[in-house]
């Protein structure tokens, strides 16, 4: 392995959202953090040294994204990395993933019109949907059934649906969606003429030999198809600034363009967010291939620690992304019982489940892209919580 992913970073005292404000979400700021989905790990060697040239040049005026450059490197990635084709033209740059996914959804639909996901989903979709004066239509992903998708109950709510808002690979669940469940959901789709934006953020990510299969692949068999993603989970670069969205669609890419450059005025990108987007796409690759590996290693060490140690609860071996989803359930605590066994005895910050949805309900996401000792520390100040929880249980 060519990095070293077991080095311990300070990341306090940085205005680190996951370190330094960490009592936003828990209460309190002496815990350790597994909670907002970016890594401890430095970005690629590749990415600073272009940054430190940019940074020695000295001088940062407007750039420009719409160039062949940027679009190619997306473009180029896909081909090698996904054997997906991705016309350089459909590339347009956007400040974050769910700035465009805003924007789409306004494009797309009318206040009060149905936006179909999956239920646990990124706890992000509930804001940018119903914020936007959008209902969300939810379909659940069972635990019980492996997640898989009751298409029955799928076309029954795409039938009342205007956009389908898929997350691929899942976030919170780390499920890969297989080829022939993309091809049922985009057949779906096109029988009621529903728009499906697809976040791939995650898909570089893929664990255990899994494949991931983007949505562009079905382009040619319907043309509402949009892509939204970003080379910042990946490579650890979001503070940097910069995403980007795929659409085929000529009409769609130019109304969207009219929001992004003409009413929004986001039309110049970061330089740095720009330069480290096309570093990693096009010299980074070693990096994915040993960060997928050493996140396997995590993930396969949790599976072994809870096994022995708190065989309550039960975890799969996730198939993509850093998140691992814990369901928690046969603990016998509530949410907040949990929590504060978590926060106050063993200072450890993991996700309840129920952010990301009622379906969620009963679970944990720990975010493992991080140094593996960070990870056993978190697991140990778990497992002491859980002690003092069945310890004042039995008090009881």
């Amino acid at each position: 392995m060519s990095y070293n992913f077991d080095r311990m970073i300070e990341r306090k005292n940085t205005y680190s959202t996951q370190w330094d404000y960490i009592a936003d979400r828990f209460g309190r700021s002496d815990l350790l953090p597994f909670s907002i989905s970016d890594t401890d790990f430095q970005a690629p060697a590749e990415i600073l040294a272009e940054l430190r040239k940019i940074v020695d040049h000295g001088v940062f005026g407007y750039s420009r994204w719409n160039h062949g450059d940027y679009k190619q490197a997306i473009s180029r990635h896909y081909r090698n990395a996904h054997q997906t084709e991705v016309q350089s033209e459909w590339v347009v740059y956007s400040p974050s993933v769910l700035y465009s996914i805003s924007v789409l959804l306004r494009q797309l639909t009318k206040e009060q019109e149905h936006v179909l996901v999956f239920d646990p989903m990124y706890d992000a979709f509930i804001n940018v949907v119903e914020k936007n004066n959008r209902k969300l239509m939810t379909v659940p992903l069972d635990r019980e059934t492996n997640y898989a998708i009751d298409l029955a109950l799928f076309e029954e709510k795409a039938a009342q649906s205007q956009v389908f808002l898929l997350c691929s690979p899942h976030n919170p669940t780390g499920k890969v969606f297989s080829k022939w469940e993309i091809s049922e959901m985009v057949r779906i789709c096109q029988k009621y003429q529903v728009t499906i934006i697809s976040d791939e953020i995650h898909s570089d990510v893929i664990l255990f030999r899994n494949t991931h299969h983007p949505l562009l692949n079905w382009y040619n068999e319907y043309e509402r198809l949009i892509m939204v993603s970003s080379a910042s989970k990946t490579f650890n670069i979001p503070g940097l600034g910069g995403s980007y969205a795929l659409i085929p669609s000529k009409e769609l890419r130019e109304a969207f363009l009219v929001q992004t450059k003409e009413r929004d005025f986001v039309n110049s990108p970061s330089i740095m967010g720009m330069t480290a987007t096309m570093t990693a796409y096009n010299h980074c690759q070693d990096y994915r291939t040993d960060l997928v590996s050493y996140i396997e290693g995590n993930m396969t060490y949790l599976a072994n620690y809870l096994e022995q140690e708190l065989p309550e609860i039960a975890f799969q071996l996730p198939q993509a992304t850093y998140l691992a989803w814990l369901d928690v359930r046969k603990l016998g605590y509530s949410s907040e019982k949990l929590q504060e066994g978590l926060v106050n005895v063993g200072k450890v910050g993991i996700m309840r489940g129920e952010v990301y949805g009622e379906n969620g309900r009963g679970f944990l996401r720990m975010n493992l892209g991080c140094p593996r000792a960070k990870m056993i520390e978190g697991l140990e100040r778990m497992k002491q919580s859980l002690d003092y929880l069945k310890d004042e249980n039995y008090v009881k």
